[in-house]
């Protein structure tokens, strides 16, 4: 895994560690927390462990495709978690439709503001998924830019995903225009903090449409308060437990099906890619709460 550091990633291990678990499989979870040369470390370690298979999260998607070659040598067939690894032979991709969830973002800004200035909070360049959801951003705005509706006044990746690092760049952003700003498609909830704090500076939280993404409790607690527009919400326990049924059938050398498949680079990898969901305030309950993701008294809490 890239990170634990945050709470979407922790919930991930531990939908997928229970299901490989109940699979009666083995598992043992490494994470290098945004360090690209730990995180090869962690995987040498584990093919020199003789592993069945691999199942990588990348930090890097460029770097990572050194994880999947020294694998090959050995043997081990690899996975490409949510994030695809680019560049190399990865024997399948398992994830959501990360161009869909990027269409969903750009979607729910352009309802609020079909006109105006519009600020993108992209995710890490290193991130082959901050790439998807942008290129799913780009589908909608792109006609809407030539009209000349939409004018893209900031475009910005964060490095790292970081919150603060999404703040300094919507700081950047309201200076260089005056504030004057009519929507801010944000990548992911992260990065929608550090976007809503900066407009709170301004005192604009609430006033400008922000996306997300991930569905995170602060980002849901958000939409309740009206600061954030809306987020993508992904299953993550049906993409867990998907992933930890193949990666089993992998380790065991039993036939993978997959019904799509997504180049990267290199070659089309097989790929497996769920659907992802936009929620709003409208269908919040419906959604995460029903689903058992958050509760709804912690969704609904007043916070700080």
């Amino acid at each position: 895994m890239d990170t634990l550091l945050e709470e979407r990633w922790q919930k991930d291990r531990d939908l997928f560690k229970a299901a490989v678990e109940q699979l009666g499989a083995q598992i043992e979870v490494q994470a290098a927390n945004g360090d690209d040369a730990k995180q090869m470390q962690q995987a040498e370690y584990l093919i020199s462990r003789n592993v069945d298979v691999l199942v990588v999260v990348p930090h890097n998607a460029e770097v990572a495709a050194g994880i999947v070659d020294k694998a090959h040598k050995a043997g081990i067939k690899v996975m490409s978690y949510d994030r695809l690894i680019v560049g190399a032979d990865v024997d399948l991709y398992v994830s959501f439709d990360n161009e869909k969830a990027g269409e969903l973002q750009a979607k729910a800004m352009v309802e609020k503001a079909p006109k105006g200035n519009y600020v993108l909070i992209e995710g890490a360049d290193t991130d082959n998924n901050a790439h998807m959801f942008k290129k799913g951003q780009m589908n909608i705005l792109k006609p809407l830019v030539n009209s000349g509706d939409i004018r893209i006044v900031f475009d910005q990746f964060t490095k790292e995903w970081k919150p603060v690092n999404a703040l300094d760049n919507m700081r950047l952003a309201l200076a260089a225009n005056s504030n004057r700003i009519d929507a801010v498609v944000a990548a992911n909830d992260a990065t929608a903090g550090g976007v809503i704090q900066a407009l709170a500076e301004q005192g604009l939280a609430g006033k400008i449409p922000v996306s997300g993404q991930d569905a995170e409790l602060a980002g849901a607690q958000r939409i309740v308060e009206g600061t954030q527009t809306m987020t993508v919400y992904k299953p993550i326990e049906k993409l867990a437990e998907t992933a930890a049924d193949l990666a089993v059938k992998m380790a065991k050398g039993e036939a993978i099906y997959a019904d799509k498949s997504v180049n990267n680079r290199k070659i089309d990898v097989p790929s497996i890619l769920l659907e992802p969901i936009a929620v709003d305030a409208s269908n919040i309950d419906a959604t995460i709460i029903a689903d058992g993701f958050h509760k709804r008294e912690d969704v609904y809490k007043k916070t700080p």
